[in-house]
This record gives C-alpha cells, sequence and structure tokens, in this order.
C-alpha cells in the first residue's frame, strides 16, 4: 500500500459497506504480529499504551502519544486509526491544532471523545462536544488528508447510560461531520441497533469489550467497524500476572508450556 495517502485511501473503503475488524496493538510487537493474520486496519489503544509504559489510562500527554502514533503507522502497512481521546484540549481551536499535529503521524483515522477530564461531570455541555467535532473536521479538511473522523460518545464509559442521550449526541456529531460514530462500552444489541439507526448512513464503530455479541451478529445489526479497545493488551497482561503470581506464590512454572515462537512469528517477511 503507498504511503499513508493509500491508506487513508483504503481505510476510507472499508468503511463504505461490510463489517471489518480492526484490533488494537499497544506496541510495535503486538502491531506485526496483528498485521500477519489478516486484519485489514488496526487501531491504537491509550489504555493499552498507558499500560506498557507503566501509567494507568487518562494519563499520557499529547508529544508521548503523538511518538506513539508515528511509531506504530512506521511498524505496519496497514492503515492506523488513532485514539486520540478527547483531543488533548477542550476548546475547539485546541483540538483543531492537536488533530493536525495528529494527522502529521500518518494515521488514516482519529477518534475524539466528549469526555470533560472530570469523572463528576464527565461529559462535555453538547453545543460544545458538536464545535470540537466541527473543528476537528475542518482540521482534516484543512490538511487535505481525508484522514476519517470518527466521534465518540462516553457517557456509557463514565456510568452514564442513557440511550437517547447516547443517539441524540452522536446525531449531532454526524451532522457536524463526524464520518464514523462511537459509544463505548455499550453490551446491548438493542442499543447498537438503535445507535445504527440514529446516525444512519453513516457507519458505526462497535466495541466489543465484554462476550456479549459475534462479528457475524454485529454486522447483521449494521456495524460497519469493530474494535477492542485495551482487552488484547490486558489478555496479555493476565496471562503475563498470572504466570508471575504462580512463580512468587508457588514457586512453580506451570505456565511456561506451548508458548509461541515469537521469533519466528515477528521475523520479517
Amino acid at each position: 500500500m503507498a504511503g499513508s495517502a493509500g491508506r487513508t485511501a483504503e481505510f476510507r473503503r472499508l468503511h463504505e459497506s461490510g463489517c471489518f475488524v480492526m484490533p488494537n496493538p499497544w506496541d510495535v510487537g503486538s502491531a506485526r504480529a496483528l498485521a500477519t493474520m489478516g486484519f485489514p486496519a488496526l487501531a491504537t489503544t491509550s489504555a493499552g499504551f498507558a499500560w506498557a509504559i507503566g501509567r494507568p489510562d487518562n494519563t499520557v500527554g499529547l508529544d508521548t502519544t503523538l511518538d506513539h502514533l508515528r511509531t506504530i503507522v512506521e511498524a505496519v502497512e496497514l492503515p492506523v486509526n488513532a485514539d486520540f481521546q478527547n483531543g488533548y484540549a477542550i476548546e475547539p481551536g485546541g483540538v483543531a491544532d492537536n488533530v493536525l499535529r495528529a494527522v502529521e503521524t500518518g494515521v488514516a483515522g482519529l477518534s475524539i471523545e466528549d469526555f470533560s477530564g472530570d469523572p463528576a461531570s464527565p461529559l462535555l455541555p453538547l453545543d460544545l462536544a458538536v464545535e470540537r467535532v466541527r473543528a476537528a473536521k475542518a482540521a482534516i479538511d484543512e490538511s487535505g488528508t481525508g484522514v476519517v473522523l470518527t466521534a465518540r460518545t462516553e457517557g456509557f464509559v463514565w456510568d452514564r447510560p442513557d440511550i437517547q442521550e447516547t443517539t441524540r449526541r452522536l446525531s449531532a456529531y454526524a451532522e457536524a461531520g463526524a464520518d464514523c460514530l462511537y459509544a463505548p462500552w455499550v453490551t446491548s444489541v438493542d442499543h447498537v441497533s438503535a445507535i445504527v439507526a440514529a446516525v444512519a448512513p453513516k457507519p458505526v464503530n462497535l466495541i466489543i469489550h465484554t462476550p456479549f455479541t459475534t462479528v457475524a451478529e454485529a454486522a447483521r445489526l449494521g456495524v460497519r467497524r469493530i474494535s477492542v479497545g485495551g482487552m488484547l493488551a490486558k489478555t496479555a497482561w493476565r496471562g503475563f500476572l498470572d504466570a508471575a503470581r504462580e512463580i512468587a506464590e508457588q514457586g512453580t512454572f506451570s505456565r511456561f508450556v506451548d508458548l509461541p515462537n515469537l521469533n519466528a512469528l515477528l521475523e520479517p517477511r
């Protein structure tokens, strides 16, 4: 695939029909491993990356995130979507400036969420959130790259599981220019269907972070894109922690069997 322009064009094409899975690596090794498995695109995970550098989610700054985006983009030939959190700014102008910096890393898409940064009042006022989406879209248009803009609403993440408010916000973000819409942590097929209907014909991203559905069922519901957020990173951490705890607490090494040949997996092709 030829450069970032080719990756972005392919990423846009993927959103036009069908349903594709876009898993979330957290470092170069996981990105290259996923790239060998036939997935058509990858997405970064702010949580998975934060854990990999010894930090909780939502504590990694803009410059470190931009460096990470460049690293993942350069590691694979697939389109990469950036988990760009809340744009690392509140005011629309700051979001626009930061989106332009993200676009320069070569990502094919990026997401902007409406989290305020305050868990006690987690959602930004709707008018401000809409203006932030408009600003992000204008910045992408200014760049001339065609990067896919995903707008997220975080109510279900922060214990505000109001499907009416969720669809109201996503519909407003669609009208403001978002190319793809996304409500993380929805776990009801009825809610998924409501979101797909509310923003149609624009595509919807669904994160599957619990085994409440399958790729086939999500496709039947009209979902266009599936991601897994930090779940692959958590799965890897679980294996590591379980093995380490066994050593620390029991002095045994039973999990050191049937391990993957990582040298063969990651050998340049």
